[in-house]
């Protein structure tokens, strides 16, 4: 029998601070890995070997591989909305807005768009099968979503757009680029194609604007 077909019940008593810290590295180990290689080319002998953790260490954490990556999702996402959140709580221009492009875009440039958006590239690969992985990922997604229309109705509320801008309809274009963005990336290895994306759906917010800006987007 496989690792992947061993499940060792999950240990219910309370984790000790080195079992907390034993979890956080085997977390740390599987996004690495996953996020390069995908969830479904990652084994648990992966995750064992790259975290320096036993089997028994493993399984004392994680059932089994799903268990693993549900946990992760939940990981991701934390991870990713704390880095959201740092460039969007407090947009409230446009030049925000591009300055929080140029930021995501410059960080995918550094492995030349591949590999993708690490929730995208989850969501692609668990929707179909983990209905309790895709719930997970749907919220986070949702949540990112909301940061950025927060962050456009403070625009509109302050006078920066017209009222007749849909924050939320906004959002949701953006957000569609940035992820139809990543993904191009990815096949090209290329960011040129997420530069586009991202440009488009911000000219046309930008369209919405009381005063537009003269700086350019791109």
């Amino acid at each position: 029998m496989s690792d992947e077909q061993v499940a060792a019940p999950t240990n219910p008593r309370r984790i000790s601070q080195r079992g907390i810290a034993t979890r956080e590295r085997i977390l740390e180990a599987a996004n690495r890995l996953m996020f390069v290689r995908g969830v479904n080319a990652t084994t648990l002998d992966d995750v064992r070997e790259a975290s320096q953790t036993s089997k028994s260490q493993l399984y004392r954490h994680f059932a089994d591989k799903q268990e693993l990556v549900r946990a992760l999702v939940t990981y991701r996402g934390a991870l990713v909305l704390q880095r959201e959140r740092a460039g969007l709580e407090r947009l409230r221009s446009f030049s925000g807005l591009v300055r929080w492009r140029n930021a995501l875009v410059q960080a995918n440039s550094l492995n030349n768009g591949k590999h993708g958006c690490g929730l995208g590239s989850m969501a692609l690969e668990l929707s179909d099968h983990d209905e309790q992985a895709r719930s997970t990922l749907s919220e986070t997604f949702a949540a990112w979503e909301k940061l950025i229309s927060d962050g456009l109705h403070r625009m509109r509320d302050s006078g920066a757009l017209r009222q007749d801008a849909n924050p939320e309809k906004l959002a949701t274009g953006l957000m569609a680029a940035l992820q139809g963005g990543y993904l191009l990336a990815n096949a090209a290895h290329d960011v040129a194609p997420m530069e586009v994306a991202l440009d488009m759906a911000l000219d046309h917010i930008k369209s919405f604007l009381v005063e537009p800006p003269g700086e350019s987007t791109r």
